[in-house]
């Protein structure tokens, strides 16, 4: 395809697998590339984004960063979507939680993602559009959580163009209902719904903003590991 190699990824056209699993750390996806995928072969360093394709249970899958923040996934995943075909892009990803009742190390399946961004407002969305996972593979990771035995909430989340934030606006947030604030998913839903794709975003709670708790870096890695399986057994 004539518009790869892309500015931001150097990979060909055929290179990148269907399915994509994303991380915003190029360093974790490099980890469940090395980790998960067998052959895996590194298909783009540009910018330090690494992406890299291998199998999983004889099936051909990828797995790349994608950054911080709305604008850096906006770009990957248009790019991986549009350029290089890709169907269905998974983003694996961490949260705060905002209720004190959602537990540090809790998986969340993001049914929904609410946004303070403009970014959707380019593509002349239809009056009530709420980026949203694709209902498919909202199901198939629930049914792959139950299986594993690791349990899941499922619910509203927040993407928020901005790290640092007041506890006004983060006591709105929680009275909205949203369950978990990060910074990627309207983004890749707003992405997959303008090309027509397939996308879902699972998140491990790293700290809780209401309760000031966070995990160490030991069972954060542990508590990766979960969600990490769920995407795995999805597919």
């Amino acid at each position: 395809m004539a518009k790869t190699p892309t500015p931001h990824n150097g990979a060909n056209y055929g290179d990148i697998a269907k399915t994509v699993i994303m991380s915003g750390d190029p360093l974790r996806a490099k980890m469940i590339a090395e980790t998960y995928l067998t052959d895996a072969k590194q298909y783009n360093s540009v910018r330090g984004m690494l992406g890299y394709t291998g199998t999983f249970d004889g099936r051909q899958f990828s797995v790349q960063g994608h950054g911080m923040g709305i604008p850096s996934i906006g770009i990957y995943s248009y790019e991986l979507f549009h350029f290089y075909d890709c169907d269905t892009i998974i983003r694996l990803g961490t949260c705060g939680g905002l209720d004190p009742n959602v537990k540090i190390g809790t998986v969340i399946l993001a049914e929904t993602a609410c946004t303070d961004s403009n970014y959707g407002y380019q593509y002349n969305l239809p009056e009530g559009y709420v980026p949203s996972a694709t209902p498919e593979l909202l199901e198939a990771a629930a049914a792959s959580a139950q299986k594993l035995g690791i349990p899941v909430m499922r619910g509203k989340v927040f993407s928020s163009d901005v790290f640092y934030n007041d506890a006004e606006k983060q006591a709105q947030w929680c009275s909205d209902g949203v369950i978990g604030v990060e910074m990627e998913a309207a983004g890749l839903y707003i992405n997959a719904f303008e090309a027509g794709k397939k996308a879902l975003t699972i998140l491990t709670v790293s700290d809780n903003i209401a309760t000031g708790e966070a995990l160490s870096a030991i069972d954060r890695q542990l508590s990766l590991k979960n969600m990490i399986q769920i995407a795995f057994g999805m597919i």
